[in-house]
């Protein structure tokens, strides 16, 4: 029987088979708000532990925030680095999956994929506190309901690609675009004198995921932007992300009543 939508294995099989998935960005330790995006419609919440505003006790709110009735989306985090405590910890408060960055070469990926998966697959240490309740809690169970994505977003990483994506056991890889512009020579990460060559990088990953049969996502800034990186041939596309948009949004409602207001006293 194919697992219900929503859920850990679900997602999981959908991944895998390079089903096109849609996911928001989080970086506010902010679990209500968490919880109404993850009601949405997105397949997934990823949880920022790297660069968000977010400790593990936020991650911990904020991955139950996603599980609760009504929502649609599994939890990711995005791990503070390619560390055994923090993947295994990330996975224990009840991750999905985990998004493992500056992965530079086939070695640092085997690594990631070895601190999510038990042994004698791997060496993340047993000890599912809040992940046991819906996934898992066997070892194999947790294997086939688990993701493990590796970034790419460095020289390194771009060099190394096709090895990185053909190591067993990884589920996907994961387009950091700033970071990967910067280190294709940007000035800025956002510099579009680099565009043409960053392009060319973005069209040698999902080459090379597409090849090793695995998924191949990226971070976007907004839902056009998502649709045409999965229109290129990406398996999944992140919007980001929270803060930004509670920004923009207040931004535009600003100027709206300012431009309202003015119009309104001309007219008098």
């Amino acid at each position: 029987m194919p697992a219900a939508p929503g859920t850990p294995a679900a997602f999981a099989a959908a991944l895998r088979a390079r089903e096109q998935l849609v996911g928001y960005w989080s970086v506010l330790d902010s679990p209500v708000s968490t919880e109404r995006i993850a009601r949405l419609g997105y397949d997934y919440v990823a949880l920022d532990a790297q660069h968000g505003l977010l400790e593990y006790a936020g991650v911990l709110r904020s991955l139950t925030a996603i599980d609760t009735k009504g929502s649609t989306a599994v939890g990711l985090v995005r791990v503070e680095a390619n560390d055994p405590s923090s993947i295994g910890k990330a996975l224990d408060a009840g991750a999905a999956g985990v998004i493992v960055p500056l992965i530079d070469t086939a070695r640092d990926a085997a690594d990631a994929v070895a601190a999510v998966r038990y042994p004698p697959l791997g060496r993340r240490s047993y000890g599912p506190m809040r992940s046991g309740l819906r996934i898992g809690p066997h070892p194999a169970d947790a294997h086939a309901q688990t993701v493990v994505l590796a970034m790419i977003e460095t020289a390194e990483g771009l060099a190394d690609v096709e090895a990185i994506c053909a190591t067993d056991g990884l589920d996907g890889v994961y387009v950091g675009p700033s970071d990967l512009r910067l280190a294709l020579g940007g000035a800025t990460s956002t510099d579009p004198a680099l565009a043409d060559e960053f392009e060319a990088a973005l069209a040698t990953v999902r080459t090379a995921a597409a090849r090793a049969g695995i998924a191949a996502g990226i971070h976007t800034g907004d839902g056009a932007s998502a649709a045409k990186r999965l229109a290129e041939g990406f398996t999944f596309a992140t919007v980001a992300c929270d803060l930004v948009h509670l920004e923009q949004a207040a931004a535009g409602h600003l100027t709206a009543a300012r431009e309202t207001g003015q119009a309104g006293g001309e007219g008098r």
